[in-house]
């Protein structure tokens, strides 16, 4: 019997479960869509990766002495070509190769870099191996110094025809080439590659008589056997690896960041289902309450707790699983355009495993029927003899327990929050995700208490203004102070989110400009646009430019200090301090063939003084023993560690500078003209003065507090969706008073303008809350963030001014819809219902 009253049920209430069930669906097509995507972009890698050096038994390359993620091959030692013959000696030898791989970028007709964008592919350069990973579709292979062959797709973009001539940026001088060959390079998605003959390759991408790696086949003997026979001829400092291995080294750093990636967008799918579970909750409990006598006579009829329980739940689960389905198909759509968009056309179709769909299922269900349940148990509290009373309704629990509760959950996600923020060991990501749960949870259940004295406040315009309408749209949300908070709940989670995020970004772009302004006092700097750096050269030309002083390149690298991997910057320690204020603790900024500088924490962290002696590794596998010439404050221009500029260059394969500090006569626009002159065959580099490295700072800053806030979007609509089921619930329950209303004089748009500010009461009362908590997060992250550079707190009024009025027009959207509903009830028929 309970299964029929279940279906009836789930007929009679169609609409109402149908936007209920938006929530789920797209809280799962987050969740679903996340976990296809990053399952489609893990079978595109290993596709790549399996295919190239798929003939390769061994690889032979130099041993890592510095493990470096980022490292292209510039920083580690090359190979000797010698090496090649002794190779071809081994027993079970064949096809040996030697590699060269290294940074060269193509310059379009419009004089930039194809494929440059901030987030575009990489730009590699290699040399051409015949019967290697890629074949000619067009043209031949290159064969001096003057050719190169390009990936159609490449020359596709930048408009090259064969016979045309490029212009080949490099970490040296740019180069001018003709085009005598195109390949297909479909499974590198997207990325530019530029292909020399050898000798060339070597001279513009490593050295001379040098490879980046050298492969071979077998004839015969496996990986393992003949890797230890190539082993046994190999010099020191350089190492053999299968090709299996090689494939899987490769492998291994995409999946760490795939791994990354997706518990990024997973942590925001959590979010809108979170959110999801509040409307959920919301929904059932006003559908529990409208049919709180129809329940009790299925008491009165001998209907069991358990089985009103489960009637209910078993709404739920059919909610859930109609949800969960639409959203798995929605988020296959969601995966399809971030494949397209992250992938572009190499991108090959989605891949679809098991788990997407389990975990779509498991989601939307579990949150659907957890979210139903405690509306269910009261529902099956409901006395029988409630069924012959005109005024039943449902047990309604004390404020004070819920005060309670919600203070303690309040006060321990607040706990958590420090503890994580102040580093009190572990993942600190844990105990800051974890109290800021608690926090939601705490203020959620607080919410029915503060909203009393708030939508007072925020409908008291609107009671003086607007008249009748006005004050019976306050009247309403102060009705049920509960159904008013959990709706507003929901919009406050995705607002406080977005609001911690702008809060941390505006102190993140006012912390940069201090930092500039403090400690930038060169006239201009010339920085790189891609990942190749600079040649050395550069700082000579830029020298040579009329109205410059003074010119001095600066090299970022990595080494082992003490044993720890750290990143250092290199050059002219006295040139570096001046362009940077640098501010001398003690010591001073000679270094010598052996020194170097260290900031207070490190020094401190270490207890180094001046002429401390530490132990430095290099990513050739040499080490020095260099001394601490000096100890300066805190400096985030230069970073924690300043070495001679000797000692880098005697220690760097292929030295690559990573700017240019210039201070001129007059910083005028004639000086930086001349700058901009002398670099006029570099397209990779910019000149940037003090105002332009805080646009570009700016730029970065938004960009990435853009991405974060689309990503909270989600959750939003989520709560626009929720405030629309409230209205519509609400406007059936209230049924025949809108009806009495209308009969005593309200007119249609008087009814649908009393819908439409307590809607908007609810969608501002849900940002003035999410806002307050939102900028206490953001304060409270940028305090905690102080020491690693964030010094300067920044609440950006006028944007938080905007989404108080964008939450207003959630509110008047959200009302349309239940409004005109109101609107066309028949009067008469509205005063009989019951």
């Amino acid at each position: 019997m309970m299964a029929r009253v279940t279906l009836r049920n789930l007929a009679a209430h169609k609409i109402r479960l149908v936007l209920t069930a938006v929530a789920v669906i797209l809280g799962v097509a987050f969740v679903s869509g996340t976990l296809i995507f990053t399952d489609t972009m893990n079978k595109q890698f290993d596709d790549l990766f399996n295919g190239i050096g798929k003939n390769v038994a061994v690889d032979v390359r130099a041993k890592k002495a510095v493990d470096d993620p980022m490292d292209d091959g510039s920083g580690s030692p090359p190979v000797p070509a010698s090496l090649v013959e002794t190779l071809r000696k081994v027993d079970g030898v064949k096809d040996v190769t030697g590699n060269v791989t290294g940074y060269a970028a193509v310059v379009g007709r419009d004089g930039k870099i194809v494929g440059a964008e901030s987030q575009g592919p990489p730009q590699l350069g290699v040399n051409w191996v015949p019967g290697g990973d890629y074949d000619l579709t067009s043209g031949r292979a290159p064969r001096g110094p003057g050719e190169v062959v390009l990936d159609s797709g490449t020359a596709d973009k930048a408009g090259l025809r064969l016979g045309d001539t490029v212009k080949i940026a490099t970490q040296g001088p740019p180069q001018r080439m003709r085009l005598v060959g195109m390949f297909d390079a479909g499974g590198m998605m997207g990325a530019t590659i530029t292909a020399f003959d050898t000798p060339t390759a070597q001279r513009l991408l490593g050295r001379p008589g040098y490879f980046t790696d050298i492969q071979m086949g077998s004839s015969g003997p496996g990986e393992a056997e003949l890797r230890d026979r190539v082993a046994r001829v190999l010099p020191a400092g350089v190492e053999a690896v299968t090709g299996t291995q090689l494939r899987e080294d490769a492998k291994s750093d995409v999946a760490g960041f795939m791994d990354f990636f997706r518990t990024f967008l997973l942590v925001f799918a959590l979010i809108s289902i979170f959110v999801g579970a509040f409307i959920i909750f919301n929904t059932f409990s006003m559908l529990v309450a409208q049919r709180t006598r129809e329940l009790a006579l299925l008491r009165a009829i001998g209907a069991a707790r358990p089985q009103i329980t489960r009637a209910v739940v078993g709404e739920a689960v059919a909610v859930g699983v109609v949800g969960s389905t639409l959203g798995l198909a929605a988020g296959a759509g969601l995966a399809a355009l971030l494949n397209a968009q992250f992938m572009g056309e190499d991108g090959g179709g989605l891949v679809f495993t098991a788990t997407p769909v389990l975990w779509s299922y498991t989601v939307g269900i579990v949150v659907t029927v957890v979210s139903a349940y405690f509306p269910a148990r009261r529902a099956a509290k409901i006395p029988p003899v409630a069924a012959m009373r005109d005024d039943v309704a449902l047990p309604q629990r004390s404020l004070r327990i819920r005060v309670a509760l919600g203070s303690l959950l309040t006060a321990a996600g607040a706990a958590l929050i420090g503890l994580g923020l102040a580093g009190g060991g572990g993942n600190p990501a844990v105990p800051v995700g974890v109290g800021a749960l608690l926090v939601f949870l705490g203020v959620a259940m607080l919410a029915p208490v503060i909203s009393v004295p708030v939508v007072r406040v925020l409908g008291a315009p609107f009671a003086r203004l607007m008249g009748a309408p006005g004050r019976l749209a306050r009247q309403n949300a102060l009705r049920n102070p509960r159904r008013t908070a959990a709706t507003a709940a929901a919009l406050m989670i995705g607002l406080a989110l977005i609001t911690a995020v702008n809060v941390l970004g505006s102190s993140m772009r006012a912390s940069v400009d201090a930092q500039i302004d403090k400690q930038f006092s060169a006239d201009y700097i010339v920085s790189p646009t891609g990942a190749g750096g600079l040649g050395t050269e550069v700082a000579g030309k830029v020298a040579a430019a009329p109205g410059v002083t003074s010119a001095t390149a600066y090299y970022l690298g990595q080494a082992k200090f003490g044993g720890e991997r750290e990143y250092y910057v290199a050059g002219d320690a006295a040139a570096l301090s001046r362009g940077a204020n640098l501010k001398m603790v003690s010591g001073g900024t000679a270094l010598g063939r052996d020194g170097m500088l260290v900031d207070e924490d490190v020094a401190d962290g270490n207890k180094w003084t001046v002429g401390s002696v530490v132990p430095v590794q290099f990513p050739d596998g040499k080490t020095e023993r260099l001394r601490v010439a000096g100890v300066y404050a805190k400096n985030e221009s230069l970073g924690s560690r300043v070495v001679a500029q000797q000692t880098y260059l005697a220690h760097t394969a292929r030295p690559r500078v990573q700017g240019v500090i210039i201070d001129a006569a007059n910083s005028d626009a004639a000086t930086r003209q001349a700058v901009e002159r002398a670099l006029a065959d570099y397209p990779n580099v910019k000149v940037q003065d003090r105002s332009g490295l805080k646009e570009e700072a700016a730029e970065q800053v938004d960009g990435f507090v853009t991405f974060l806030t689309i990503l909270l979007v989600m959750s939003v609509i989520i709560a626009a969706v929720g405030v629309v089921n409230t209205l519509a619930l609400s406007v059936i329950e209230r049924t025949r008073e809108i009806g009495l209303l209308r009969a005593i004089g309200i007119n249609r748009r008087q009814l649908h303008r009393m819908i439409r500010l307590e809607s908007i009461v609810i969608a501002v009362f849900g940002a003035v809350l999410g806002i307050t908590i939102g900028v206490v997060f953001g304060a409270a992250l940028q305090q905690a963030l102080e020491g690693q550079g964030l010094t300067e707190l920044s609440v950006p009024v006028g944007t938080l001014a905007v989404y108080v009025v964008v939450a207003a027009v959630i509110g008047v959207v959200a009302a349309v819809w239940p409004a005109w509903r109101a609107g066309r009830m028949d009067v008469l028929k509205a005063i009989s219902t019951e």
